[in-house]
């Protein structure tokens, strides 16, 4: 997914908290306010988390496609 739609998805969270904290009409509903808060540093954790591993995928490619030029060359 792209980095766009975790921040979207940490945006729509914050909002949901604000609005189960002020407009909330169960009981604790300041407690499930601060839950749904804390989705928000979660879903952005997921996304650089996601972001990370994508990089490294493209070094460990970009690594075997240099070795197997190296590889090439000595053997000539």
């Amino acid at each position: 997914m792209k980095p766009v739609v975790y921040f979207s998805a940490a945006g729509f969270s914050i909002l949901l908290s604000i609005y189960l904290f002020f407009f909330g009409s169960a009981a604790n509903h300041e407690s499930a306010a601060l839950f749904v808060g804390l989705w928000a540093p979660t879903i952005i954790g997921l996304g650089i988390y996601k972001t990370l591993l994508g990089i490294l995928d493209e070094m460990c490619c970009a690594h075997k496609r240099i070795e197997s030029r190296q590889t090439k060359e000595i053997g000539r």
